[in-house]
């Protein structure tokens, strides 16, 4: 399996509390988070890039077999997150392949990540991205090709920016739970009463 990049650096700045923490059937999204990713790895390797919260954080990821790394300037965007943990994982070893998360997708599975990874090996195609909304974008998998343009990313873009100039390069996957992110309270709300519901 490729490794993985689980983002979990921002401020939450529109939600006003850390994202991260916010419990969703019994576990924090980035505990969450970072147990699919690891599960989905299988061996592979695991970062997971932290910025404002560094420290609040850390207690979340107690146990897993994760290499945390702070983003020194994690407020410039996700690109430069994003190039954090490429660095990182490059350190050790270079990578076939990398999956990109986020901790905010409460719905994303090991099974999922699993499937862009066969789409990958079945397609050929260097970068697979799960649709959902009519858009493609996360949880999506960069083949070793395009690594160097995720190296060249500006701080301030992200993954997506990457789907959008390159779409000759891009397989999806859908995934339409992708919808779901938390943002807001508003969306959190949302997700946390969607639950209640379908458990009713």
């Amino acid at each position: 399996m490729p490794a993985v990049i689980l983002l979990a650096a921002g401020s939450s700045s529109r939600l006003g509390r850390p994202k991260q923490l916010l419990v969703f059937q019994g576990q924090t999204l980035l505990r969450r988070a970072a147990e699919t990713a690891v599960t989905a790895a299988a061996g592979a390797a695991v970062i997971v890039v932290t910025g404002a919260r560094h420290e609040e954080l850390l207690p979340e990821l107690t146990g897993l077999p994760v290499r945390v790394v702070r983003c020194a300037g994690w407020e410039r965007g996700m690109g430069a997150s994003l190039k954090t943990g490429l660095a990182a994982l490059e350190s050790a070893a270079a990578p076939a392949a990398v999956i990109v998360l986020l901790c905010d997708q409460p719905h994303v599975t090991p099974a999922l990540l699993g499937q862009l990874a066969t789409t990958h090996a079945a397609t050929g195609q260097p970068i697979v991205a799960s649709a959902y909304a009519g858009v493609s974008g996360v949880p999506v998998l960069f083949g070793v090709q395009v690594l160097p343009l995720l190296r060249q990313l500006p701080d301030s873009a992200g993954a997506a920016a990457l789907l959008k100039h390159h779409p000759e390069l891009v397989a999806t996957v859908p995934f339409a739970a992708g919808v779901v992110d938390v943002d807001t309270e508003a969306q959190y709300a949302a997700l946390v009463a969607g639950r209640a519901r379908a458990s009713n």
